[in-house]
């Protein structure tokens, strides 16, 4: 199948380098011109998530749209489906595109890569913007351990993702209209990101997406980040109705952060680059306008 357009937005493919998988062939879809902005998606979706903040924010920053590894119409290589991995790729694709700094915006799995590349390489990051994802440092409490009921499609998907995506053709679109309320997510729109999960290189990556997803949780008790500190200027926005990102889940960031705020977004859910793109497209235009221009310095990594 072709990729879903955007508006003003082109479709084209990049190779990067590797550090896993040798080159790697990366869709994305590119728009606007002016300062670089990187937008990662998350699961179980694809590029097309950002179609609603595109046209907002084309006029003044030149928009970069890829498609995580084994998602979308990028190459699905078979392995390193997890947010490390999706991190390094991200560093490839700045270096293929020879971009020393970007804003980016991040949803979802997207939005914990994101993290995750501003921790690693501050340098690289002008600014972050991170959409309903949890932070990188949780803490152990009452209220996080009690929302872990929140993870039993994760446990699901784990177990028998590769059918659940492949033959069960309403479980996907099920999840994305549960996710998101009234028409941010329609029938039509669900079924974009469905399909093209049914191709069996992407249902596999899914299910080893949600099996690295679940080793990770043992880290809940000592994260393996909480010795770095995020040095970049952040914001991070949570829908207040958010089925799978708690409250607690995303508290307790500000030992570990140097300029980072929370904005819990009343009457949303999960995807917020749907349901609230102007929201998104707001907090960008400042996040990323205040900072272009400026020499900010580098941080390090500890």
């Amino acid at each position: 199948s072709t990729p879903p357009d955007i508006p003003g937005a082109e479709h084209r493919f990049i190779e990067i380098d590797t550090l896993d998988a040798g080159p790697l062939r990366v869709h994305y879809a590119e728009a606007g011109r002016g300062p670089p902005l990187l937008l990662l998606h998350g699961w179980p979706q694809h590029f097309w998530c950002w179609r609603r903040v595109v046209p907002q924010l084309a006029g003044e920053f030149r928009l970069i749209c890829p498609d995580l590894r084994g998602f979308g119409w990028s190459d699905a290589p078979g392995r390193g489906y997890d947010n490390e991995t999706f991190a390094a790729d991200a560093v490839a694709l700045l270096d293929a595109f020879e971009l020393e700094r970007v804003g980016v915006i991040g949803h979802d799995w997207g939005g914990f890569t994101s993290f995750l590349l501003a921790l690693h390489h501050p340098q690289r990051v002008r600014a972050l913007l991170a959409l309903s994802t949890p932070i990188p440092w949780p803490r152990l409490s009452p209220r996080l351990l009690a929302s872990t009921w929140r993870t039993w499609y994760a446990w699901v998907l784990a177990a028998i993702g590769r059918e659940a995506v492949r033959r069960r053709p309403g479980a996907v679109r099920m999840m994305l209209r549960r996710g998101a309320p009234g028409e941010a997510i329609d029938d039509r729109a669900a079924e974009v990101y469905a399909e093209r999960l049914r191709e069996p290189a992407r249902a596999d990556a899914t299910q080893l997406l949600y099996r690295g997803y679940l080793r990770s949780l043992a880290s809940l008790r000592e994260s393996p980040y909480r010795d770095l500190r995020l040095t970049v200027p952040t914001r991070l926005l949570v829908g207040r109705r958010d089925q799978a990102v708690p409250e607690a889940a995303v508290t307790g960031f500000e030992p570990h952060a140097d300029d980072m705020r929370l904005e819990i977004v009343e009457g949303c859910r999960h995807f917020v680059p749907e349901e609230r793109p102007d929201l998104v497209a707001q907090h960008a235009a400042g996040l990323f306008g205040s900072v272009v221009g400026t020499d900010l310095p580098p941080g390090n990594l500890r």
